[in-house]
Parts: C-alpha cells; sequence; structure tokens
C-alpha cells in the first residue's frame, strides 16, 4: 500500500490524461458529423491523432533527455489543451487535425515520461504490484472517458474547454510530487527491421491490431451513429469494446504461456472475424445486441497485440527487448495511422458494415500469414511469461519486462 501511496500523484496524471485525451476521439467524430465534415474528413482526424502520436513516441525521450521529466511532460500537457481549446475557435476539418496531431503527441510524450519515471523506480520485488495498478488505473480512465461521451455536446465550446480543463489538471499532480526526477536514459533506436527479423509474424499481428482498434475507437462512433444510437449509447458502446479487451487479457495470457503463441494469435484472429461477424449479425438486433457484439469484438481483437509482442520477445536476446518494443509500436501505429482513413471511405460507400469487413479482411490476411509462418519454423525453445502491454509509449517494454 505504501508504494502505491508514493505512486498515487503519477497514477493520478494518468487517470486525467486518459480521461481527457480519450473523450476528445469520439467527441470529434460526432462533432464532425453535426459540422458536416465528410466521412473521409473524419476518418483523417483520427489518423492524425495516431500520426501525432507516433511522432510524440519517438521524440519524447530526447525532450526529456534536454530539459528534464517534468518540463516535458509540461510541454506535451500545453500542446495537447491547445489542440483541444482551438478546435471551436478555428471550425474546418483540416485545422482540426492538426489538432488531432497535437492530442496524440501529447499521449505519446506525457505516457513516455510517466513510463519513464515508473520504471526508473520499480524493481522486480514490486514491479507486479505497480504495473498492475498502471494497468487498472489507465483502463478505468479509458472506460469512463468514453461513457462522458453521453454529457459532452457535440461542437460545444464548453465540452472541448472540459477536455482541456482535466487536461492541465494532469500537470498538477506530477509536477507537485516529490519523488525525485529519475536520470534519463538513451532513447531506444528505431529498428523495424529488428522486429522483422526475428518475427514476421508478430510485425504483421501488431500492424493488424492497429488496424482493429484505430478503426473501431476512431470510427466506431461513426458506426454507431449510423445503425441508430444516442450518444450515450455510444459511449456505452465504446465501453463494452473496451471492458470486453480487459476481461480477454487473463484467458489469452492463460493460453499464450501454455499452447505454441503463433497457435493462439491464429485462434484470436479467427475469433476476430467472428465478433466481426456477430457484430453485422446483430446490429438489427436493438442496442443491447449491439452492446454485446462490442464487448465480444473487444475480447477478440484486444490481446492480439499482447501476444504477439510476447511471441517476438520469446526470440529476442535481453539486449534487444527495448528496440524490439519500439519496432512493434511503430508497427502498430503504420495501422492505426491507415486504418481510419480507409474504413470511414468504405462506410461512405458501402454503408456502417463495411468497417467490421475490412477488419475481419486483415484478419483472414493474419490467419493466412499465421499458418504459413508454422511451417516455416518451430515454435520458440524458451518463452517469457505473457504480460499485459498497454500500447503508450516506446518505454512500456522497459517497465513491463519480466526476468527469465
Amino acid at each position: 500500500m505504501r508504494l502505491i501511496i508514493s505512486f498515487a500523484a503519477l497514477f493520478l496524471s494518468v487517470l486525467l490524461l486518459q480521461l481527457s485525451t480519450g473523450g476528445v476521439g469520439p467527441l470529434d467524430v460526432l462533432s464532425g458529423a453535426q459540422l458536416g465534415f465528410t466521412n473521409a474528413q473524419i476518418g483523417l482526424l483520427g489518423s492524425a491523432h495516431f500520426a501525432g502520436f507516433f511522432i510524440g513516441c519517438w521524440w519524447a525521450p530526447r525532450v526529456m533527455g534536454e530539459v528534464g521529466h517534468s518540463r516535458a511532460f509540461a510541454a506535451f500537457t500545453a500542446m495537447g489543451a491547445i489542440g483541444l481549446l482551438a478546435h471551436m475557435m478555428w471550425v474546418d476539418a483540416y485545422a482540426w487535425a492538426v489538432m488531432r496531431a497535437a492530442s496524440g503527441f501529447c499521449v505519446a510524450g506525457c505516457y513516455t515520461v510517466i513510463e519513464a519515471w515508473l520504471q526508473a523506480k520499480t524493481d522486480n520485488a514490486n514491479r507486479g504490484r505497480t504495473m498492475g495498478t498502471y494497468r487498472m488505473v489507465d483502463t478505468g480512465g479509458s472506460l469512463i472517458a468514453q461513457l462522458m461521451i453521453g454529457v459532452l455536446a457535440p461542437a460545444d465550446y464548453v465540452s472541448y474547454n472540459l477536455l482541456a480543463l482535466l487536461c492541465c489538471a494532469a500537470l498538477l499532480p506530477l509536477t507537485l510530487t516529490r519523488l525525485s526526477q529519475p536520470e534519463t536514459g538513451v532513447a531506444p533506436r528505431l529498428r523495424l527491421g529488428l522486429a522483422w527479423g526475428l518475427s514476421p509474424l508478430a510485425v504483421v499481428g501488431v500492424v493488424v491490431s492497429g488496424v482493429s482498434g484505430a478503426s473501431f475507437r476512431m470510427i466506431g462512433p461513426l458506426y454507431g451513429t449510423q445503425v441508430g444510437l444516442s450518444a450515450d449509447q455510444i459511449g456505452l458502446f465504446l465501453a463494452a469494446y473496451v471492458l470486453g479487451g480487459a476481461f480477454a487479457q487473463w484467458p489469452a495470457g492463460w493460453l499464450a504461456d501454455r499452447y505454441d503463441r503463433r497457435r493462439v494469435l491464429v485462434g484470436f484472429s479467427i475469433f476476430s472475424i467472428a465478433g466481426c461477424v456477430t457484430t453485422v449479425a446483430l446490429s438489427g438486433w436493438g442496442v443491447w445486441g449491439i452492446f454485446i457484439a462490442a464487448l465480444i469484438f473487444g475480447a477478440a481483437t484486444f490481446p492480439i497485440y499482447s501476444i504477439a509482442a510476447a511471441h517476438a520477445h520469446d526470440w529476442a536476446e535481453d539486449a534487444q527487448r527495448v528496440e524490439l518494443s519500439a519496432a512493434l509500436m511503430f508497427a502498430y501505429a503504420l495501422g492505426a495511422i491507415a486504418s481510419p482513413l480507409v474504413t470511414s471511405g468504405l462506410i461512405a460507400l458501402y454503408g456502417p458494415s463495411a468497417l467490421f469487413v475490412f477488419i475481419a479482411g486483415a484478419h483472414v490476411g493474419l490467419l493466412i500469414f499465421g499458418f504459413f509462418r508454422m511451417g516455416r519454423r518451430p515454435s520458440a525453445a524458451q518463452r517469457n511469461p505473457y504480460v499485459w502491454i498497454p500500447r503508450t509509449s516506446f518505454l512500456v517494454g522497459r517497465i513491463f519486462r519480466r526476468p527469465r
């Protein structure tokens, strides 16, 4: 308990940051629809967020090294708050894309600072409790952020101002904490070739995870409006997805630690295809049918990133793990940047079900490639324990590592 209290300031900053930045995605979709943005423009907002997120992941360790953790966190938070406040001052889809890139940059930068702090202050004796609490706070904040969409009026200055206030409030706990600032470590190099050389299947898996997650989180509200959900119901729809993903992590880890991880990855890919089919099939079954489908879809798709990452780390040396985590995050970003633009266009052409047809198609590709790779080499002789890895920064691999 004493340990958790000592990290309370960091965890409170995570919660406030998640409430702020987690709420802007669905709010932008509903606001854009009300303001007459095209589907392609709404998709651009989601893509811009992940583009800013990736740039922030890459640049944040260098900023910390130059100005220190607290100043870096303040700078990243200021960028996020500016992006939120400027929305209703300049109502233009392409200007909003720049603002969403600033929000994505803020998320990546702030999480990099927080995770560098946690990594420096934890050891193997307390890592499990600290990281378990961290995941709980982050997931809880994400759930509440989705539910906030029911009370945030679209295209309203007060709504964006509230999110900006929460973003600014995230500054207070971390900058006022008595925890000493840790030394800044060396920023990881970005080597996508390292990840591909160790495990091509893991790279494809995290790309498909990016396609699934970004498509649903960024375009899901657009799908919800077109199947007849109200704003508060869209919040529950997105929250059901997050909740399903959180519940699935334990059985996913149990399976991944006991069976060939490639088979588990293929199995979850089949489950994801079934989840897509279920979502389309239940779209006409009323609100509860849609919620249940979102829960199933989250349970099927959420664990794929962690399973793929665990498979990649089975083939890595200890000295490669940080750079491998960075490379996998980059691969995830590739899928996440492209998919909102593609799926928003498909919805415009073929209707809301096209979102899940596209995601199912991506998982069919993962399924085929998974069977191909299983025929190319045997499973890893030694495996690391499965860890539920959040997709938050390049440094996350350091704090979630476990000794062999």
